[in-house]
This record gives structure tokens, sequence and C-alpha cells, in this order.
């Protein structure tokens, strides 16, 4: 059977853990060749030598000297992107009177401007008929005690989504944004700190909003990634697909 994949280049930023690592090893498994980045160098070699089919690069998506090297790689060694995975980024809760603007910076730094030039500078390598995924968040659609600085930045890129299928029409490259909904990732449960007690507690409030139950797993939000990415959905652009358990439908 052929794979959905075969013989495609796929670049994941933040592909080390949780979504990110997910998704670069069902690419890897659906025949692309995977480039993943990410900002620690022993995370990222564990990745790749997990996924297999995959190439790892130290890169920080918010330095743009960085995310050029990427693309210079990506050009000299195989000269295309088929598809983009812009997943890079993260997030803090501080409630409204305790933001500071390192927070803020910090924030839309790694969410906004880091999608923006990783989108932004992919496009002389994105081939006809390419995809881009952006990750998105279930948190931009609702209210979370003291999460509007990431909410904010998550909201900025589905605007993103709905204003680039439209800048770039004409050249056949799909757009569309991944929501999550609150999904067992390192990320998530280390919004807490590193008490068990207190990640297994974040999970259960979690849990007890989302009509299926339960958090997600990362690889179900990655064969979601796998869809978008596919010719499965060769006429699916600028949506915003929710991998939420049906959280944000009620």
């Amino acid at each position: 059977m052929t794979r959905k994949l075969e013989g495609k280049i796929a670049v994941v930023t933040g592909g080390t853990t949780g979504i990110g690592l997910a998704t670069a090893k069902r690419f890897a498994q659906e025949g692309a060749h995977v480039y993943i980045t990410g900002r620690r160098e022993a995370e990222l070699n564990a990745a790749a030598a997990e996924i297999g089919n995959a190439t790892a690069l130290q890169v920080d998506s918010s330095r743009l000297d960085q995310l050029d090297m990427l693309y210079d790689h990506v050009q000299e060694k195989h000269g295309r992107i088929d598809v983009l995975f812009a997943n890079a980024g993260g997030g803090s809760f501080l409630p409204l009177g305790e933001i500071t603007v390192d927070h803020y910076e910090d924030t839309f730094g790694r969410n906004v401007k880091g999608v923006l030039f990783t989108v932004q500078k992919a496009l002389p390598l994105l081939v006809e008929g390419s995809s881009v995924i952006i990750t998105g968040s279930t948190a931009a659609s609702s209210g979370t005690p003291a999460f509007s600085v990431y909410a904010a930045s998550k909201a900025a890129l589905r605007a993103f989504t709905r204003n680039w299928i439209v800048d770039l029409k004409g050249r056949n490259i799909r757009i569309n944004t991944l929501s999550p909904g609150p999904t067992k990732t390192p990320g998530l449960v280390g919004l807490v700190g590193p008490d068990a007690a207190g990640q297994q507690a974040l999970l259960e409030s979690f849990a007890a909003s989302i009509p299926l139950g339960r958090v997600g797993d990362p690889d179900e939000v990655a064969k979601a990634a796998v869809f978008l990415a596919s010719d499965d959905s060769s006429f699916v652009n600028g949506i915003e697909l929710f991998v939420d358990g049906g959280l944000r439908q009620i």
C-alpha cells in the first residue's frame, strides 16, 4: 500500500517532544524525510534517533538567522519543501495585573514572530501542491484564567491562516490551522511545574470539561496532521481543524 507522504520533504519545527515529535514520527512512517528543529541539542538527537528518517537541526524559530540556516540546509540537501508544520511555540500562566514585558515578548516571539518568519522564509522552497500546517490552540477560542497572552498569540495564528491563503492564491499552496485541545504533553503538564500530583490534577480538570471525558494523546493530533499534510486534504484550505474531543463545540 502506498504511504501518504512517500518521497516528501517535511519540516517540523519544535519536533523534539509532544505533538511535534509524534507528528514527525507519523510523517516518517508515511514515507517523508523529516527535518526537525528544537533548541536543545541532546533532545534533538534523541528525537531524530527515535523518528528514524530524520535530520535534526538546532534552531530557535524566533531567531531569523537560525531559520535562514535551516532553509539553507534544506535547499542544499533537497531543494524543496512539500510539508511545513510550523509547530514550535509555548506559553505560561500569568494573570492580568502581573503580565510583564518579558512574558509578552517571549510568548509572541515564539508563537507569532517565529511562525510568521518560519512560513515566510520557507516560501521559496515550498513547491506547488505543498501543505503548510500551523499549530493553533483551543485557548484562542475561549477564556482561560491567567492565559490571555498565550491565547492572543494563538488567535493571531488563526488570522495569519485566513489572510495567507489569499496572499498565496495561484501558487497552489494550502495553509491550515491545527488546533489541539488539552493534550498530554510535557509542555502542558509543565505549566504547573514538576510535581506529579499537580500535573495529574491539571489533566483531570481539563478532562472534566471535555465531552469525551479525557485529554488527548499527541499521536491523535499527529494523525490529523498527516491528513492535512497529504493529498487526502487536497481541497482543504484555510480551515481550523479542532482535535479536542469536542471541547470547542459546546
